[in-house]
């Protein structure tokens, strides 16, 4: 009888900490959810100032981004963010997808034991040294090579971004071609499939979803990047779709401006207005990623 009572209370405590890990749990995963709405509702109270007095056309449409003249246009700046964020992408996937590959089908043990850290500590490199080196080393080459008018300009800061991104890609990539079981690879190559028919055919496809999230998430590492276009790009307020002319993006021109202006003033809420704009491209990123993931996603047993 003095067993049975014991074993009951050890499960009614096993249950009751099982409960408080479970609660708690429910907690930490809700903390994410209220940050992210209550950043939403401070970036949409802070810019709601601005959309009373400019319409949400003008601003989504205006070609003239100067707010000491009135003009609050953020064509320009979408434009300068898409473009080297988009230029940096094609920079960085083909590298990036054949870096994952050799690292993870190709290369030696030994190799892959040094050169995987070598890649994996690009990601930890602050943004502004990677600033800094575009625009006192990386400018200079650039202007070298395609003999382009200014140091600073998009094509600078989209190599740096695109530097920024490989090593993203590189980690997550790697691991989901590790996470393709073994006997898959053993199958294809029993039908007489060679190595790289194995990879191209087996390994990528069944990987593809975590692929495609390493490039949706270097994507977007590269839209909010700050210091480093703010750095390299020269930061000029135009219109331009040229990679080696100066522009501007969203990120630099808030960081730019939002010290110098008075929170009084009709900037101060336009540069929120921008901030808002950002978020939610960033959070359309997220969504059409999750969609192709859905897409592509495939269960091995």
């Amino acid at each position: 009888m003095s067993l049975d009572l014991v074993t009951s209370s050890r499960s009614r405590f096993s249950r009751f900490t099982e409960f408080l890990i479970e609660k708690g749990l429910l907690v930490f995963a809700s903390i994410s959810i209220f940050t992210l709405g209550a950043v939403f509702v401070f970036l949409l109270s802070q810019a709601y100032p601005f959309f009373v007095k400019v319409p949400l056309l003008d601003f989504l449409t205006g070609t003239v981004w100067a707010p000491s003249a009135g003009f609050f246009g953020v064509v320009p700046l979408f434009v300068g963010t898409l473009l080297t964020s988009i230029v940096a992408a094609m920079i960085a996937i083909p590298i990036g997808i054949g870096c994952t590959i050799y690292l993870a089908e190709v290369a030696h043990p030994t190799i892959k034991k040094y050169l995987k850290p070598v890649i994996e500590l690009l990601a930890g490199i602050p943004s502004i040294v990677f600033g800094l080196f575009a625009m006192l080393v990386l400018s200079h080459f650039v202007q070298a090579i395609f003999n382009t008018g200014t140091t600073l300009n998009g094509m600078v800061g989209a190599i740096a971004l695109a530097i920024m991104m490989i090593p993203i890609m590189v980690s997550i990539s790697e691991d989901a071609m590790n996470s393709v079981p073994g006997n898959l690879r053993e199958a294809s190559m029993a039908l007489g499939a060679t190595k790289w028919e194995t990879i191209k055919g087996v390994v990528i496809p069944a990987s593809l979803s975590g692929i495609v999230a390493a490039i949706i998430l270097a994507f977007g590492r590269a839209i909010g990047e700050t210091m480093t276009v703010l750095m390299a790009t020269g930061s000029a307020r135009q219109l331009t779709t040229n990679i080696f002319s100066p522009m501007e993006t969203m990120t630099s021109a808030i960081a730019l401006d939002i010290q110098e202006v008075a929170r009084t003033e009709l900037h101060y809420n336009a540069l929120f207005a921008v901030g808002l704009l950002l978020f939610m491209l960033t959070f359309i990123i997220n969504l059409t990623a999750e969609m192709i993931l859905k897409k592509f996603r495939e269960e091995y047993e």
